[in-house]
């Protein structure tokens, strides 16, 4: 079908290891099995293996972890990133890494197509073909989920069982997980009746916050230029300042979520998350803008905060209104240097301090005891000027 050489996104699951060896029967053509290492710890143990043993003529598992936190998760958290009020788009972020080094590996090994594992009912499959065609146009791009005649997963476990392909997902655990060191996702099998709540041995990063320590923990995070640097006076780089985190977060039950979140496509879907570095970097950076930004700037960046989120849950992260937008972001944060405090409770993450020598907050005009640099009085024609097209509305109605 005039491919020889195909550049697979995989990760060793369910999907992309049915993919690989679908691909070279349909096909007939080579496949390079790429996996990126962004923090899925034992998921990535025995993958090159596993790749080799199913039919790829490579396998090529890259350390991207730095490139992860700083490029990517960073600057998300730079603009207070949150989808529909909670979900912190840990795997929206992590697809335009993956596509963009995906398109490097095509260039470097000769291939002229790449593929993904993104069904035709999901979101992934519009992040992964949209930075295809942002960073290299002419690559041809093979959706099997779009092509098979396979329709669900569990026709795609009986055909990894006729194969003798192994799968981490079976009948008994019949839901899928997307990892990465900033969160990991729930979704599809059990998780589809809304209804019915996560399995409580489900959890990977988070301890159930019942089982959490019976005191609290308070620690106090860094922040420069909008980015945290260091936890407790302890300077670390973004990959080990994040990974610090979970592990806190997740000792304490930080960061679960569960929601049913409006796709791009146009339907809704259930997902459940572990976030817990990123819920604690949410908290302490919203306490060290509250006391370092200015009113305006603060005001008209959170009313960009929802678009911006959106273009990334939507697969923009490489549109011109993305860099756009960006520099908007990270213009806004040149004054956000200080320390926040925040206390760690059996799943709950609260700003309990917050200090910064860059600080707008004055006591000095803002204490309810006697000052002298605020003349009340000033107040009476400041409240006048500002309900006078209420009055003027006012009198005109009753006429």
């Amino acid at each position: 079908m005039g491919v020889k050489k195909v550049i697979l996104a995989y990760s060793g699951g369910l999907d992309t290891s049915i993919i690989l060896k679908w691909l070279i029967e349909t096909y007939r053509c080579e496949v390079v099995a790429f996996s990126a290492d962004l923090g899925q710890d034992e998921e990535l143990d025995g993958i090159e293996k596993k790749a080799l043993a199913t039919g790829a003529i490579k396998a090529r598992i890259e350390d991207l972890r730095d490139e992860f936190a700083s490029e990517f998760v960073f600057p998300a958290f730079r603009a207070n990133a949150i989808y529909e009020g909670q979900y912190l788009l840990g795997t929206s972020i992590a697809r335009p890494l993956i596509a963009k080094r995906q398109i490097g590996i095509a260039e470097e090994e000769g291939a002229d197509a790449v593929s993904h594992g993104a069904t035709g009912k999901g979101n992934d499959q519009v992040r992964f073909e949209l930075a295809y065609m942002a960073l290299k146009p002419d690559i041809k791009v093979i959706a099997p989920w779009r092509e098979w005649d396979m329709k669900s997963r569990s026709e795609l476990i009986a055909f990894a069982q006729k194969h003798g392909i192994p799968v981490p997902v079976t009948r008994a655990k019949p839901y899928s997980c997307d990892r990465n060191m900033l969160h990991v996702s729930y979704e599809g099998g059990i998780l589809e009746d809304p209804w019915t709540a996560p399995d409580p041995e489900m959890f990977i990063m988070t301890v159930d916050p019942q089982n959490a320590p019976d005191e609290p923990e308070i620690i106090e995070v860094d922040y420069e230029n909008g980015d945290p640097v260091a936890v407790d006076g302890r300077r670390m780089s973004p990959a080990g300042l994040l990974q610090y985190l979970n592990k806190i977060g997740g000792k304490h039950g930080i960061g679960r979520v569960d929601l049913v979140e409006n796709r791009f496509i146009g339907m809704k879907s259930r997902g459940v998350y572990e976030t817990p570095g990123g819920a604690i970097m949410r908290v302490a950076h919203r306490a060290v803008e509250s006391i370092t930004m200015d009113r305006e700037v603060m005001h008209l960046r959170d009313s960009l905060v929802p678009e911006y989120s959106r273009l990334i849950y939507n697969g923009f992260w490489y549109s011109p209104e993305m860099r756009y937008l960006q520099n908007m972001m990270d213009l806004a944060q040149g004054n956000v240097w200080g320390t926040a405090r925040v206390k760690l409770y059996k799943g709950s993450c609260q700003a309990i301090g917050r200090r910064s020598e860059r600080s707008l907050y004055q006591p000095g005009f803002a204490t309810f005891e006697e000052d002298d640099v605020y003349r009340q009085d000033e107040a009476s024609g400041f409240i006048r000027l500002l309900g006078l097209r209420l009055r003027i509305e006012t009198l005109v109605r009753k006429q």
